[in-house]
């Protein structure tokens, strides 16, 4: 296991370090292996030192989950924001989206491991359960979000509870393939898990099919 120097930082950037510290711990070796001592050293801190920012490991543990999930929510929409202009069309937006969410970095053994650690307390933990809840459901509003934006540009109705219905449906498709590239990537072509997602969801809200994707 690799120990960090220790360094000055501001408040937040030490916050992110001891999160990532756990991240790499329990990647390595989970739960059992994200102790207290070994984020410290992982860190280049003391363990005194993170408990000067979490009161115990618990609350580490569920830092270190909202990160893991917001980031990946994170990742997507920055596939939106940051590469497309705004004159783009909304079918075109949602595309991008779908394709970040089953493409590396999202799509990854290692953010596999994290999540099926994590998941596996969210029925026995409340704060786990309640990131868990969090973080579905700021993705899902993602995802309605952008399929909104398709109904309006194609003129078709969609009442909110259509939306809805339709976000949990695209959801459940990017969610199987997901797990479908962290497991068995090597099984795949390069962009055969973004084709499929791309025309699953374009057949789920009856769009007709895209010749690009």
């Amino acid at each position: 296991m690799t120990r960090r120097s220790f360094h000055h930082a501001p408040e937040g950037v030490r916050r992110q370090d001891l999160i990532k510290a756990t991240m790499d711990c329990i990647a390595e070796d989970g739960l059992q292996g994200a102790t207290v001592r070994r984020i410290a050293v992982r860190a280049g801190v003391t363990s005194g030192l993170i408990r000067y920012y979490f009161p115990g490991k618990n609350e580490l543990i569920h830092a270190t989950y909202r990160e893991t999930m917001s980031r990946m929510t994170a990742q997507a929409k920055a596939s939106v924001e940051d590469t497309m202009g705004s004159d783009d069309a909304p079918p075109e937006r949602l595309r991008r989206f779908i394709a970040a969410s089953l493409s590396p970095p999202v799509v990854d053994a290692r953010v596999l491991t994290l999540w099926a650690t994590f998941i596996g307390l969210i029925h026995i933990d409340a704060e786990m359960a309640a990131i868990h809840k969090e973080s579905y459901l700021a993705y899902r509003n993602e995802i309605e979000s952008l399929i909104a934006g398709v109904f309006a540009f194609e003129g078709r109705d969609a009442s909110r509870n259509d939306l809805a219905n339709y976000a949990i449906a695209v959801n459940a498709v990017i969610d199987g393939l997901w797990l479908e590239g962290c497991l068995a990537g090597e099984m795949f072509g390069e962009n055969d898990l973004v084709a499929i997602g791309i025309k699953t969801v374009e057949a789920v809200l009856g769009q007709p099919p895209n010749a690009s994707s």
